[in-house]
């Protein structure tokens, strides 16, 4: 697998890239993507890195896997591009973000889906736990070791990092966070925007407005969301 990588994560991820797990990992995926379609575009499974060095992550969005219909993922957890109808998760996202505050829209009407890219630069890492899936089949690449890197991500912020936002939602989010230091981090969970469980403790939760107030005390920008 022909890594491109932004340096900076190039850096931090080195020893990960030496490791026998992620051989065998990158083995799977270079055979996987060769029997069938798979998503993301191979050239954009590190495209959350690329979009967002690691000095410059000031918040994290932890997903689960990519969405696995043609023309939607595109490295970046939740994104799809434009022209390309927003999935549920993405609507429920757009429909608390409305909610949380009107000062947080920007340029975007109320009801319209949020720019993730404009959030990718401006620091926020749009990490999903798994990089890769097989078109039409969700979670097909789970366990496989892409969970053990993506591991190794949240721990190098964690520990490399002070005063970051790390927005999880749902279990398997919030168990990849379990190691977070919440002394020097903060850490926003809650129930999943899918339509399955986003009634359960996603709406209402103000992840967004949370968050910058958490950046700004802090002494960072916050996220024009």
């Amino acid at each position: 697998m022909d890594v491109k990588i932004d340096p900076s994560w190039k850096k931090v991820l080195a020893s990960e890239f030496d490791k026998p797990y992620f051989a065998e990992l990158a083995g799977f995926v270079r055979g996987a993507y060769a029997a069938g379609r798979c998503f993301p575009p191979a050239k954009l499974i590190f495209n959350a890195f690329n979009r967002t060095p690691f000095d410059a992550v000031k918040a994290v969005v932890l997903g689960q896997d990519p969405y696995h219909e043609p023309g939607q993922a595109q490295g970046l957890a939740f994104y799809v591009p434009p022209g390309v109808p927003p999935p549920p998760s993405l609507v429920n996202i757009a429909k608390e973000l409305d909610a949380d505050t009107a000062a947080l829209r920007g340029n975007r009407a109320p009801g319209g889906v949020p720019d993730l890219l404009s959030w990718t630069d401006q620091g926020v890492l749009l990490l999903n736990a798994t990089l890769t899936v097989a078109s039409h089949r969700a979670g097909s690449h789970q366990g496989r070791g892409w969970e053990t890197f993506t591991d190794a991500v949240v721990r190098a912020l964690a520990e490399g990092r002070e005063h970051l936002v790390f927005i999880l939602w749902g279990s398997h989010a919030q168990r990849k966070g379990a190691f977070i230091d919440r002394a020097r981090h903060c850490v926003i969970e809650s129930a999943h925007p899918s339509p399955l469980s986003a009634y359960r403790g996603f709406f209402g939760s103000r992840p967004f407005s949370r968050a910058n107030d958490y950046l700004s005390q802090h002494g960072a920008e916050p996220v024009a969301w």
